[in-house]
């Protein structure tokens, strides 16, 4: 895949300023603006950002940020899953993973999160891809949002559904362990028939060797 990057960008007006949401954002112009030190979901704010440009400069990978004038108060990131987890067991060249979403504390609620969905998408090449996010409980800012659980659900399906992702059954152990948790998708529509079958598949890994050694016996 050519993995072709189409930059796109939106003004978005909320109670506190004026946003910009732009991207894919190539890492050289990442590195003219300020981290929000706010942004620390995943890792320290300055690591985060120093990952975050790494991604940009994967072939595949893709940012797309929010920011004020200089400083960036929201990401999405888009990349290849992990060679460890099992979305890379057959290295399918278009599938990626919605891998990181997140907004400072100021911006939740403005509509930020679901804006920078909508401008990923904007990309025409997205339809070549099947996009996943593997979402877990553990992983929400619960305490922070002081919503439940199952509230918490409700808000982020709502997100994802504003980048066409839609929850889908999967028997993947870390995902069936908790209700709450669940797999994203989105199939664009280029995506070939051949793939989505093996997306098919990948999702009902469990399964399908429970079914080889059944058929061993």
């Amino acid at each position: 895949m050519d993995h072709k990057k189409t930059y796109h960008s939106t003004t978005r007006d909320t109670s506190a300023s004026s946003i910009i949401i732009e991207g894919p954002v190539l890492s050289s112009d990442l590195k003219k603006y300020r981290f929000h030190e706010q942004l620390t979901a995943f890792r320290p704010a300055q690591k985060q950002f120093e990952a975050i440009i790494g991604i940009a400069n994967f072939t595949e990978g893709r940012i797309i940020i929010a920011r004020t004038e200089d400083t960036i108060i929201g990401y999405v990131t888009y990349l290849h899953p992990d060679p460890l987890e099992r979305w890379s067991k057959f290295n399918m060249e278009d599938l990626i993973e919605l891998g990181a979403v997140e907004v400072i504390p100021d911006y939740r609620g403005a509509g930020v999160a679901s804006g920078l969905l909508k401008v990923s998408m904007m990309d025409d090449y997205m339809e070549n891809y099947i996009v996943i996010s593997t979402e877990y409980y553990w992983h929400w800012d619960l305490e922070e949002t002081r919503l439940s659980v199952w509230d918490y659900r409700k808000v982020m399906e709502k997100m994802m559904a504003a980048g066409g992702l839609l929850p889908a059954p999967t028997d993947d152990p870390e995902i069936i362990s908790h209700p709450a948790n669940c797999l994203m998708v989105r199939i664009g529509k280029n995506v070939p028939e051949e793939s989505i079958k093996r997306f098919d598949k990948l999702r009902f890994l469990q399964r399908d060797q429970y079914r080889s050694m059944r058929g061993g016996l």
